[in-house]
């Protein structure tokens, strides 16, 4: 299949994925504990007060009214106001995305290069004790929550040694690249979980190209140990590898809600967790919205590269 066919088919995939999934964000928060309304208007709000605020926001409408003038809206590039603040959901997302999407950069940075060495020796010699010994310890990884390895790495090293800062604070009118220091915590806690999730998808690719048998004419001719991994796994598990690794980028871009709390990094998950805590519903319509779309485009773009490395194309060609 050429590329314009395979795009197309990316695509129409794609685009009623991103819709489904802007419908099922509307839902949930229609189902959002508590009253945007009281929340609004105040706790001694007389009823006439709480239906002019339910007017000016439109609640009175019925959902697929709003929903559809939502969605609308967000084809547009307008995903509405915020209640807290009467700012644009757009403009408060553009400021804090970039902080959330540096994070997932320098986290994803970290995990593709040891989650592809220590898959490719866990892959190569599957079943050995090698195998074992890093298959345990990323499974025992993998099933922390985030949360947790956040708690231990903030108390080991910022609690204990006194090493790095507690909270990840931004200097007003500063960039998190001004203080370099406060990165390293929540990098750290975000890579290990890509890593824990990175190394066992690339294992299970390069256990499947080490029992092919090619690797294993390899091996008759004495090839093995580094050389064996790079020079016949790796080119095979490459394509599937890069597959893997578009997920794990839109999962660590969702896993920074989690670790943007704890340390309180400016981000969009800490925008977020604000935004619930306020029955703030347009822009956690918004936030959802934006980490669906971004995390659809990295499956997107994870597959058209692993097209372009498979070598069985190369080979065809």
């Amino acid at each position: 299949m050429s590329w314009g066919p395979f795009l197309l088919r990316r695509l129409a995939v794609a685009v009623p994925t991103l819709g489904a999934l802007s419908a099922l964000v509307f839902g949930a928060t229609e189902l959002l504990p508590g009253d945007a309304v009281s929340a609004i208007a105040g706790p001694s709000a007389t009823e006439a007060e709480r239906d002019a605020v339910r007017d000016r926001l439109g609640l009175d409408r019925d959902p697929v009214t709003r929903y559809l003038e939502w969605a609308g809206g967000a084809l547009r590039g307008d995903l509405g106001t915020a209640y807290t603040g009467g700012r644009a959901v757009t403009e408060l997302i553009g400021s804090r995305l970039p902080n959330s999407l540096l994070l997932a950069g320098l986290a994803l940075l970290v995990t593709v290069p040891v989650s592809v060495t220590l898959g490719l020796l866990a892959g190569a010699r599957a079943g050995r004790r090698s195998d074992r010994v890093v298959s345990t310890g990323v499974l025992l990884v993998a099933g922390l929550p985030e949360f947790v390895l956040a708690t231990v790495l903030l108390w080991l090293m910022a609690a204990e040694a006194d090493l790095l800062p507690q909270v990840s604070l931004v200097p007003l009118g500063g960039t998190p690249l001004g203080t370099p220091e406060i990165l390293v915590l929540p990098v750290l806690t975000l890579a290990a979980s890509g890593i824990a999730v990175g190394t066992r998808l690339v294992r299970s690719a390069g256990a499947e190209v080490a029992a092919s048998p090619w690797v294993e004419a390899a091996r008759l001719r004495g090839i093995a140990g580094t050389r064996l991994a790079v020079r016949h796994v790796l080119p095979g598990a490459l394509a599937p590898a890069t597959q893997a690794f578009g997920l794990v980028s839109g999962a660590l871009v969702g896993g920074a809600i989690v670790v943007e709390t704890v340390f309180g990094y400016p981000g969009i998950g800490l925008e977020l967790q604000q935004a619930v805590a306020h029955r703030d519903v347009p822009l956690v319509q918004g936030i959802a919205l934006v980490l669906c779309a971004i995390t659809l485009a990295t499956v997107l773009l994870a597959d058209i590269a692993a097209r372009a490395l498979d070598p069985r194309r190369g080979s065809a060609r």
